[in-house]
């Protein structure tokens, strides 16, 4: 929790402010016993009427200032409050961007939304009541407790004995209520995972009539979450009436002790109203410290789980400034390299090596498994080689400036993504400086224009979060006119022809011939028909290359192309395609 105090930095100024006001709130509302007791010892008692209403309106005084500083004070906290909340959540938002599918490898997805919301909230809170309650309690304490005694100090150990009743009831709340903290934010992620899994699979639980098994799976969840709740909530619902117990068992204490005193000396009624009403104030403040404390803990939990996240480091780290000079005519290079994931025993890119340049296409073919999308994911650093050097327009990778480095590549997935807004602010997704023109021909070259311009608003129809209002083909065509539209180096195309029908596929490549002149396209694909013409043909089996060349010399000299060749094929066309080889 401490660690993100620096979050209060930039508004110290307020807090300041802050402590000005919340002073004098406390100043004001400690002078009203003592002004109650002057009203009784020397107006009541002496029959001086002039001078109870000359203490009077010095009351509605301080009653004004009492009022205005706590006005103050509450709208700077909440002010401070909320500032806050809003710098540390763009924090958490800007490190998970940064960070790459190995370093998040320990966070859920819905792990990551609680901790930017429920658990940023929670110290928000915690924050609020500490910049009101660690100011007021502690001040109020020392001076209600001072105050007291020099009021009454006959009546001075009935303090000792409520703050021990107050201490001993929050310490068992403590106990009871604080090792449940944890298990509740757990429990929190559960439910929005099986929320969003739910949301996000609904198609296919509906597909397998599996809508049974996932209530069940949620309700047991939901279950536990609520008894939890409901084990909390009863424990400090206890508090009320407890603390009540003990603020009223005081009062009438006091009042017995006041009694048996006025018998003695009638003067010391007004010491006994106000002793009582310090007594009162002293153990509001011990009450709302104790308050704290129990919110600290719980704040503590949600402040280790933000600081798992904003102390996580990347393991890929990015030059400031590109080394070197890249070259203008792009080129990509495999070097030796080698990649296994942190742990594994085995590689899953073994020795892996390729060049091609502008203007050329290397393609990638294997079975499930064998490492096509690793090797793409390498070329934009989502993971880093175990060994070896991945070279673009002549430089290594890893002396990119991030920024330079993506600016280079064009990505489309193998599933299409697609972003809540418009059809033009995804396809200028990638180059938000596009102008329309370019839009609306890198659409056009993706064989996205014709479906584009049947929507009602076209280019300015909503797009919902995920694409979950277009076709996947549609996903997939407005995704490569993204890429498109970036105008990049090198094409990466991860098996994002899947969803597209034969005319479509057909169209969209001889589109992309012209344009892709001056780049290196990099294409990972399941069907040899949208390879056969690839410049390079990249063979993996296990993570290794087997074979590398055009398609008819892999046919000649390669065994892995030719099984995978002829699972695809007829009997008839397979032998066709040999003899055409062996020609």
């Amino acid at each position: 929790m401490l660690k993100l105090f620096k979050y209060l930095k930039p508004y110290w100024w307020q807090v300041l402010l802050l402590i000005f006001f919340t002073g004098g709130q406390v100043f004001a509302n400690l002078q009203l016993p003592a002004q109650m007791a002057d009203i009784i010892n020397g107006g009541i008692t002496a029959e001086n009427t002039d001078y109870i209403w000359q203490v009077g309106i010095r009351m509605i005084l301080f009653v004004l200032m009492g009022a205005g500083c706590s006005l103050l004070s509450s709208f700077l906290s909440a002010r401070i409050g909320a500032y806050y909340a809003r710098d540390l959540r763009a924090d958490i938002f800007s490190k998970v961007l940064s960070l790459n599918s190995e370093d998040l490898k320990d966070f859920s997805t819905a792990s990551l939304i609680n901790r930017t919301t429920n658990d940023v909230n929670q110290i928000q809170q915690t924050i609020m009541m500490m910049l009101s309650l660690m100011l007021i309690a502690p001040i109020s304490c020392v001076i209600s407790l001072i105050m007291a005694i020099q009021t009454a100090p006959d009546m001075s150990w009935i303090i000792a004995v409520g703050a021990a009743a107050i201490a001993t009831t929050i310490t068992i709340i403590m106990v009871l209520v604080i090792p449940k903290f944890k298990i509740f934010q757990k429990m929190v992620d559960k439910i929005t995972l099986l929320t969003r899994e739910n949301l996000t699979g609904l198609k296919v639980i509906r597909a397998f009539n599996n809508e049974t098994l996932e209530k069940k799976k949620f309700e047991e969840t939901n279950t536990g979450l609520t008894k939890l709740i409901m084990f909390v909530e009863k424990i400090m619902k206890i508090t009320n009436p407890m603390i009540n117990v003990i603020f009223n068992g005081l009062t009438l204490l006091c009042t017995y002790i006041g009694i048996s005193l006025l018998t003695k000396n009638f003067n010391y009624l007004g010491d006994m109203s106000a002793f009582t009403q310090y007594v009162t104030q002293l153990m509001v403040s011990f009450l709302m410290l104790s308050i704290l404390f129990v919110m600290l803990p719980r704040a503590n939990v949600s402040a280790e789980r933000i600081n798992d996240v904003l102390n996580t480091k990347s393991k890929i780290i990015w030059k400031p400034k590109t080394e070197g000079v890249p070259a203008k005519i792009a080129s990509v290079e495999f070097r030796k390299v080698d990649f296994s994931y942190p742990g594994a025993k085995e590689k899953v890119l073994d020795d892996v090596s390729f060049s091609a340049k502008a203007g050329e296409t290397v393609a990638f073919i294997g079975s499930t498994g064998s490492g096509k999308s690793t090797l793409i994911n390498l070329v934009p650093r989502f993971y880093e080689p175990t060994s070896g050097e991945i070279l673009i327009n002549g430089i290594d990778i890893k002396n990119y400036e991030k920024d330079d480095l993506m600016r280079r590549i064009g990505l489309v997935p193998q599933r299409g993504v697609l972003f809540s807004g418009t059809v033009a602010s995804n396809i200028k997704f990638g180059a938000p400086n596009a102008t329309d023109e370019q839009m609306k021909e890198a659409a056009k070259i993706a064989q996205a224009a014709n479906f584009i311009e049947k929507l009602p608003k076209k280019y300015n129809a909503h797009i919902a979060q995920g694409g979950t209002n277009v076709s996947g083909g549609q996903k997939q065509r407005l995704s490569i006119a993204r890429a498109i539209c970036k105008n990049p180096d090198v094409f990466i195309f991860d098996d994002s022809f899947s969803a597209l029908d034969m005319k479509t596929d057909a169209k969209l490549r001889e589109s992309l011939h012209p344009i892709i002149q001056d780049m290196v396209v990099m294409v990972v694909a399941q069907r040899v028909s949208t390879i056969k013409n690839a410049d390079h043909i990249v063979v993996l089996d296990s993570g290794k290359v087997v074979g590398k060349g055009r398609h008819q010399e892999l046919l000649k000299k390669c065994k892995v192309y030719q099984g995978i060749v002829k699972s695809q094929l007829s009997e008839k066309e397979f032998a066709r395609e040999m003899k055409e080889a062996n020609a």
